[in-house]
């Protein structure tokens, strides 16, 4: 019973989410600055779920540091993603034998 009870409420949760922009945003949103918000959004909750998990994900804060820079230097220099990724997981190994 508990867990029809819990996807429920997220069913009804999930819902809302989506169903109240289409409810009370029913014309172009004009503000420039309100548009500016809701463009960035995205960005921040993800960043904001992301970069703390990063520092937890090895149990070591070296080798989470050491694969983090890697990653910022080598996405600054625009390379692909799976590069990217490749080197931030094998930085972080490297460290993690030291």
């Amino acid at each position: 019973m508990n867990i029809a009870l819990y996807v429920i409420v997220m069913a009804v949760v999930t819902y809302l989410i989506r169903m109240i922009p289409f409810v009370f945003f029913r014309k172009k949103i004009k503000s420039k600055f309100f548009r500016s918000f809701l463009y960035y959004i995205p960005y921040a909750v993800l960043s904001a779920m992301t970069i703390p998990a990063i520092f937890y994900s090895t149990g070591n804060i070296i080798t989470a540091i050491a694969g983090t820079v890697t990653a910022f230097v080598l996405s600054y220099f625009n390379l692909p993603l799976i590069v990217v990724a490749l080197s931030a997981t094998a930085m972080a190994f490297i460290a993690g034998l030291f």
